[in-house]
């Protein structure tokens, strides 16, 4: 599914036109991004969490010449997936 797939289901689920449903889509992940840039993690109850993690500086090498990189350390958005998302797909 893509975003459009999403305001398109979520349109017709709550009786909303598309425009209003894009806009609520948007709303939503645009909050869920400035919660993480803030560093907060964002919480949904039965869905999952959305977090922000530090990846440390690591020293990787170039496929093609061989030669050793540094890789600089970098935030890092991840999810993890509730227990009742993981019952649902399981």
């Amino acid at each position: 599914m893509n975003k459009e797939e999403l305001i398109s289901k979520v349109a017709s689920g709550v009786g909303l036109s598309k425009t209003d449903a894009a806009k609520s889509v948007d709303a939503v992940f645009s909050n869920i991004t400035s919660s993480l840039k803030s560093g907060n993690e964002v919480r949904i109850v039965g869905f999952g969490t959305f977090l922000v993690t530090n990846r440390a500086a690591t020293t990787g090498r170039n496929p093609r010449t061989g030669e050793s990189i540094q890789i600089p350390a970098k935030k890092v958005p991840k999810f993890r997936a509730g227990k009742a998302l993981k019952t649902i797909v399981n």
